[in-house]
């Protein structure tokens, strides 16, 4: 053995030092939570709320059930969050369309058609669910109650707009807007049920003739 393999082999290694927790790099805790909230988005999608458990969650987060649990109280504070964001995502896209619409007519038919194409069942699956969880959480129902005042409120502003462009003639634009919106989630309902048929037109078609029928242009 040579001089120098025998300093090799006797050299003892240099011990690994310890990361210090200062210095490990860490995700911050918001963008924890909003991983393993996007991560619960599409499973409430496609199983429903009721059928995602914490497992599930973390699995599809790609995190430890500890972590999970760690950030949220409850899975349903996760499921809760998913809905919202969700939902909140797909009313955002509605109201930046409709902002960017040269009229308030025009704003409306996009909303119409933006409810119903082959896309969307997916959106109104998720609010159905997010819907009846509010008969069991109380969060969900507020969620729900301040969404639906905003979506009307969305609705109002169009009408009231194309009222005032000469397009429109409504007395009330804000019970036009309970109408409305109360008649698209009936035609949703029928549309994800299926019973009877209900093609995405068809829907489309009921609420333009809503719009046709008490929306008669002033004069």
């Amino acid at each position: 053995m040579t001089s120098s393999s025998a300093d090799r082999t006797a050299r003892p290694k240099a011990a690994r030092r310890a990361v210090a927790a200062s210095e490990r790099t860490r995700q911050p805790t918001e963008v924890r939570r909003r991983l393993i909230v996007e991560a619960a988005v599409p499973l409430i999608v496609e199983r429903g709320s009721a059928a995602v458990g914490v497992r599930d969650v973390a699995a599809a987060a790609g995190v430890s059930v500890g972590t999970v649990t760690y950030h949220f109280e409850s899975v349903q504070e996760v499921l809760s969050e998913a809905m919202v964001l969700h939902i909140e995502r797909y009313y955002a896209a509605l109201s930046e369309a409709a902002a960017h619409a040269t009229s308030g007519a025009e704003g409306l038919r996009l909303l119409i058609d933006a409810l119903f194409t082959d896309d969307t069942d997916r959106h109104w699956r998720m609010w159905f669910d997010y819907w009846h969880a509010g008969d069991r959480d109380q969060a969900f129902a507020r969620g729900q109650a301040a969404r639906y005042e905003s979506w009307h409120g969305e609705i109002r502003s169009l009408v009231e707009r194309g009222a005032d462009e000469g397009d429109f003639g409504c007395a009330d634009p804000a019970d036009f807007a309970v109408r409305f919106a109360a008649l698209a989630d009936g035609l949703a309902l029928q549309r994800l049920r299926q019973a009877p048929p209900l093609p995405t037109e068809a829907a489309r078609r009921h609420l333009y003739r809503l719009v046709e029928v008490e929306l008669k242009a002033a004069g």
